[in-house]
């Protein structure tokens, strides 16, 4: 592989692991109702786990409410049992056409615990833009052995690579602020 296309594919691996941090924040329960708060929930019908998002359509009429309306109004008691069991802590309101999912405010120490589990969320990212870093690195240097790549050429794209992993763990530092500063903010 040539150095610019090590490069470009420790960025993208980079960005997909961003992208990934986002899809997990969405999921994260702030007080505030989003459908991307249920969206991902597994529930068990037509034989197998499909996440709500497939089988109905999510919205957020209200700040403190989410509603679900079933394609298939005969899944609607799959939809709310899955509701329930998934660790979100919340409680549903069904009518026989729709499900409501009153979002309560949380308390300051649930506000807390979800701080520390984002942090976790973000750690455990930061920890796989290193390893796309280290396996990068590694690469390089198995081309430069092989000579297919000058020292000059491997130390640029190693420079290159470790601006790659500042400019990622900047943007899952910002991603943390902002998600904290929702959470915190009552």
């Amino acid at each position: 592989m040539t150095s610019a296309e090590i490069q470009n594919e420790t960025k993208r691996k980079m960005e997909r692991s961003l992208e990934l941090l986002k899809e997990e924040f969405k999921s994260i329960r702030t007080g505030r109702a989003t459908p991307g708060l249920v969206e991902n929930v597994k529930v068990s019908c037509y034989g197998s786990l499909t996440p709500i998002k497939q089988v109905a359509n999510i919205s957020a009429p209200e700040p403190q409410l989410i509603v679900i309306s079933p394609y298939d109004p005969s899944i609607i008691k799959d939809i709310d049992k899955a509701i329930s069991q998934s660790d979100l802590g919340l409680t549903t309101n069904t009518d026989g056409k729709i499900i409501r999912v009153p979002i309560p405010p949380l308390s300051g120490d649930r506000r807390e615990k979800i701080v520390t589990q984002i942090k976790d969320m973000t750690e455990t990212t930061k920890i796989s833009v290193r390893n796309i870093r280290r396996d990068a690195n590694k690469h390089i240097d198995k081309e430069e052995k092989d000579s297919v790549l000058t020292e000059d050429e491997a130390k640029k794209a190693k420079d290159q690579i470790q601006k790659f992993t500042h400019e990622n763990e900047a943007k899952i530092n910002e991603l943390l602020k902002q998600k904290t500063d929702e959470i915190l903010t009552i």
